[in-house]
């Protein structure tokens, strides 16, 4: 069985805009929406220009999950046309369009989306959305916080949070999609579902053919009062060849402004400024509710400027981190051996190739080889000290204990002996020998630094 598309497009500026911001696209395989934004940013511009770029995508050669690259591919260039028409002329800072696209292969279906555009399918009197809205309203609904009755009445419900603006973040959904004959396919512009409920849009679809319908929604969403344009793309699909020699039908924005263009394929005209009107037309106050549809997004405006700035901020703060790690490690002090000498040294005893951290601050005449063995391998493995004054400190405590080591044992004393008995005299009264004295013990040295005692052996080691 072949599957083929019946299609139509029709875009109407509205009651209240001065200029047509939409622009559609249908072909025998492609359905295209584009809702141009940003009001005096030239938001009619954007929305040409993604068509431009995405309807080249209308061929039979593309199928199945190609369709799916193919999609992603066309958006994203068309997200860079957007960047280059805004380095071009800066006074289109600001402006963004939606994109919806369908493409067909008679059998499948491949949508891409990104914005609050909308793709519908009715298949057996039921209405379905293929499409998800980014816009901050539903994403309150996704989250549970409104429903989706209040979400049509919300104040704040045409503010977008995702559009195609030449930023490199910009990516759409994707989605594969089946397609069955009797299908009825609707795309539209938030003109049409922000004033005219599902209900409507379902009884609206459910009859005629798809010329008919793109005029009866459009003249749904004027009646209900809706102060945007309003553009629909509606196509059947059905189970006949497509006609020979089908032509493509371009709407919109697209149309006015391909024209001076040749052959098949439209060229923008670039126009100065905003283009034709001021994009207010009979908006309430002086401010463009299109304005404000954008507001939640920051301007890019010199995007390659700011990236060098925040360049410069990232390596500032790298300099200025590196610096402020050199710098404390210029505030520390320790105690080590240069060459066979202790020494007060400042920094760190750490390496990094091409930055020295350490240098010897004060050379010691006090030599390693005559510290206790202990004190030494502290001396020779590095004492850190809080500050200068804890490592002239440190210093001196290795000092003392060398001291220590290095003074003589005293000499012990002489063992009294008892004297001889001498010769009794003649007149023969016995003699008292006299008592020895009492014997001093031996003397060995004792010094207590104030780290610890030292003991003889302490100073085993000590040349």
């Amino acid at each position: 069985m072949t599957l083929s598309l019946d299609y139509a497009a029709l875009s109407d500026v509205g009651r209240v805009r001065r200029n047509n911001e939409d622009s559609a696209y249908a072909g025998p395989h492609l359905l295209l929406l584009a809702d141009g934004m940003g009001g005096a940013a030239a938001g009619e511009v954007a929305s040409a220009a993604a068509v431009q770029v995405i309807r080249r995508l209308d061929t039979a050669t593309i199928t199945g999950e190609d369709m799916i690259e193919a999609l992603a591919g066309a958006v994203h260039r068309a997200n860079e046309r957007l960047s280059e028409l805004v380095e071009e002329d800066p006074e289109r800072e600001g402006m963004g369009s939606t994109v919806t696209a369908l493409m067909f292969d008679g059998q499948q279906l491949g949508l891409a989306h990104l914005g609050d555009s909308r793709a519908y399918r009715m298949r057996d009197g039921r209405l379905e959305q293929l499409s998800h809205d980014h816009t901050f309203v539903q994403s309150l609904v996704d989250e549970g916080r409104i429903s989706q009755e209040e979400a049509f009445t919300h104040p704040h419900r045409n503010l977008i949070l995702r559009v195609l603006d030449g930023r490199p973040d910009s990516d759409p959904d994707l989605q594969i999609l089946d397609v069955q004959a009797g299908d009825r396919l609707l795309l539209c512009s938030d003109g049409l579902p922000d004033y005219v409920s599902d209900d409507v849009i379902a009884a609206a679809m459910a009859d005629g053919t798809p010329d008919s319908v793109v005029v009866d929604l459009i003249t749904h969403a004027l009646e209900a009062g809706s102060n945007d344009n309003v553009t629909c793309v509606v196509a059947d699909v059905v189970e006949t060849e497509p006609a020979s020699g089908s032509s493509a039908q371009l709407v919109g924005a697209a149309a006015e402004l391909a024209q001076g263009g040749t052959g098949t394929e439209p060229t923008i005209a670039v126009r100065g400024g905003t283009g034709s009107g001021d994009g207010a037309g009979g908006a309430v106050g002086d401010l463009d509710p299109e304005e404000l549809r954008y507001a939640p997004r920051p301007p890019k405006r010199f995007l390659w400027l700011r990236r060098l700035g925040l360049a410069v901020v990232v390596l500032a703060l790298i300099i200025g981190g590196g610096w402020f790690a050199y710098s404390w490690t210029q505030n520390q002090y320790y105690v080590g051996t240069d060459g066979d000498y202790v020494a007060i040294f400042k920094g760190v005893d750490e390496q990094i190739p091409g930055l020295t951290l350490t240098r010897v601050y004060e050379q010691k005449t006090l030599q390693v080889d005559k510290l206790p063995t202990y004190n030494r391998e502290q001396v020779e493995g590095n004492i850190q000290a809080d500050d200068l004054a804890a490592a002239q400190e440190i210093v001196e405590e290795l000092q003392r204990a060398a001291d220590a080591c290095a003074a003589p044992p005293p000499k012990p004393s002489p063992t009294p002996t008892a004297p001889r008995p001498s010769t009794p005299p003649a007149s023969g009264k016995p003699v008292t020998p006299p008592k020895p004295p009492a014997s001093t013990p031996a003397l060995t040295p004792s010094v207590t630094p104030s780290n610890g005692s030292v003991g003889p052996d302490d100073c085993d080691g000590v040349r």
